[in-house]
């Protein structure tokens, strides 16, 4: 089963859709999946820098007090996925482009998903700037990814396009909001969802493969 997962590292709601996503895909061990992340950016115009936190807000949402809402919300839900929001702490908004990247970079190890979970606990719950290319190097070193190879690859524009060509491609299939998981690429779910539709979902895709040779030899 081929399971595309639409994300972007700066979007808390895709770190409780991944958290959620893996709890429902530990409870199917015996399903051959062949996961692919796919970068989609919530701000494709960032500068390269970064943003401010509050100047990012105050343009995002308008004011601090009605992201507070928002956060609120977050947290609460954050608690019972076992993630500990530190949204408080978070000092710049990133140019997610880099980390993408990184993510990239990590699937030469078979570690997107490993990568993606540091990255997201990086800057959600330590504040980190996952923009800044020694955070990124220190996320890449935990990984086993090599250093030197590691840093020139940040340094130059390898993979950049391809990570501004996915988004687009992404928002061409009509997706407007992430998390979004997409199933045998002819079903998808766009949302952090609770654990119980994503293994719903799951299994409905895995009936479906299972049918399609039957159905292709009665034809």
């Amino acid at each position: 089963m081929f399971i595309d997962i639409v994300f972007d590292t700066v979007c808390p709601w895709c770190y409780v859709g991944k958290r959620r996503f893996d709890h429902a895909l530990s409870m199917r061990p015996n399903l051959n999946t062949d996961i692919r992340y796919r970068s989609f950016l919530l701000n494709p115009d960032l500068a390269p820098q970064g943003v401010d936190r509050q100047e990012y807000l105050e343009s995002k949402f308008g004011g601090v007090d009605q992201y507070d809402k928002i956060a609120e919300a977050l947290i609460i839900t954050g608690i019972s996925e076992g993630i500990d929001f530190k949204l408080n702490k978070i000092q710049r908004t990133p140019n997610s482009a880099n980390s993408h990247r990184l993510v990239r970079m990590a699937q030469t190890l078979g570690r997107s998903g490993t990568a993606l979970d540091l990255l997201f606990k990086s800057y959600f719950e330590l504040g980190l700037d996952i923009g800044d290319t020694d955070v990124l190097l220190s996320i890449a070193e935990t990984l086993g990814l090599e250093q030197n190879e590691t840093l020139s690859y940040l340094n130059n524009d390898d993979d950049l396009n391809a990570v501004y060509t996915e988004n687009a491609r992404m928002h061409r299939l009509g997706i407007t909001g992430v998390p979004c998981f997409i199933f045998n690429d002819n079903r998808a779910i766009a949302g952090a969802q609770e654990t119980e539709i994503l293994t719903r979902m799951i299994d409905m895709a895995a009936a479906q493969d299972s049918e399609q040779p039957a159905m292709q030899s009665n034809g």
